[in-house]
């Protein structure tokens, strides 16, 4: 694929506004086509953000059909992500989709299966991934040799109104995903299990539990440790958390802002490690599915690969209700059957029955 990549959006609210304003920003793509149920939102969004000439409709695989799309960013909620990745897919377009996936692990995997049986890329915007601090901490990370632990400490304390005050596992299911996918980046390597605990402070302005604790084990024995609160006054985190990476040579840390500073015993002084710089957040997620989409290659967030950061979370859910340590093989085993049951499609059931689930 050569050129501009012509793209077809579906969802114009909050963030999808936020993407209008990437899309528009990035010199390798075009915004072609804009879907919403309501055109009237649509149409304000595009000339809040100044963009004319694009196409407005409500039916993502019509509109992709008329402007000649290349791809489809998919910036709807999650729960109606399945219904357009299903569309865009089976009408032969790639597509980029915003976190998470699905709201289960389950129907994540009916979407990796309709992916797989069509042939096209969807791919999973985790655009946390796309910092360039974090890079280097991993690369930082890979040079300290065996890493034991990696810690992520996450203190906010934002007063969202709405509905998620009244979400049930608020933080684990919708922020702490961020943390534990950036994890697996930057270990290197995939969780086998989870123990955590919820909790919420007497102050707290949520109904569901606002705190958690979770320790993951992972291949080869590291741990990465969760300490999070969404209702936590003073001194709070950045918004990607404060890390520190314990290894056999070293330890490295990152506020979640500036460069990682590494600290190896037999080098006096700790060092500050400049990042190079990279298109981030969105903007890197934008940039890898344009790249994947040019090469043919996989990459690091399509929906197969994605699939254990959403069972992470699915994970730390089932260990706070029940109080007993999670396989994450389990979680998936569990969504596998459950997926199976749910789609009416055969030719998917198919696919998971034989399916080597996010490995």
């Amino acid at each position: 694929m050569t050129g501009l990549v012509r793209l077809v959006q579906v969802g114009a609210g909050g963030m999808g506004r936020a993407w209008l304003r990437t899309i528009a920003e990035s010199p390798e793509v075009e915004l072609a086509g804009l879907v919403d149920l309501d055109l009237d939102v649509a149409r304000a969004a595009l000339a809040d953000a100044g963009l004319h000439g694009v196409e407005v409709g409500r039916s993502t695989a019509e509109i992709a059909d008329a402007v000649g799309a290349d791809a489809v960013v998919n910036v709807t909620v999650p729960e109606a992500h399945l219904v357009v990745n299903e569309e865009a897919l089976g009408a032969g377009y790639p597509v980029l989709c915003e976190k998470p996936a699905a709201p289960t692990v389950a129907t994540a995997l009916i979407q990796a299966g309709i992916a797989e049986l069509s042939g096209r890329l969807l791919m999973i915007s985790q655009s946390r991934r796309y910092f360039a601090s974090l890079r280097e901490l991993r690369r930082q990370a890979e040079a300290l040799g065996t890493i034991g632990t990696v810690s992520t400490e996450f203190f906010k304390a934002p007063h969202f109104g709405g509905f998620r005050e009244e979400m049930p596992h608020v933080l684990l299911v919708d922020m702490a995903i961020h943390a534990f996918d950036a994890a697996r980046f930057v270990i290197g390597a995939e969780p086998v299990s989870v123990y955590c605990e919820e909790y919420n402070p007497s102050w707290s302005w949520y109904a569901g539990a606002a705190n958690a604790a979770a320790v993951f084990e992972f291949e080869g024995g590291t741990r990465y440790v969760y300490n999070g609160s969404w209702c936590a006054p003073g001194q709070e985190t950045s918004w990607n958390g404060s890390w520190r990476v314990s290894a056999a040579e070293g330890t490295a840390t990152w506020d979640g802002e500036g460069s990682p500073i590494v600290h190896r015993p037999d080098a006096g002084e700790p060092v500050t490690v400049a990042a190079p710089p990279i298109r981030e957040e969105i903007a890197g997620s934008l940039e890898a599915f344009v790249d994947a989409l040019r090469s043919g290659a996989e990459p690091e967030n399509s929906i197969r690969t994605n699939m254990r950061s959403l069972a992470m979370v699915e994970g730390a859910v089932a260990s706070a209700e029940t109080g007993a340590r999670v396989r994450i093989d389990d979680v998936l085993e569990q969504a596998r059957e459950t997926a199976s049951a749910q789609t009416r499609r055969d030719d998917v059931s198919e696919w998971l029955r034989g399916a080597s689930i996010a490995r």
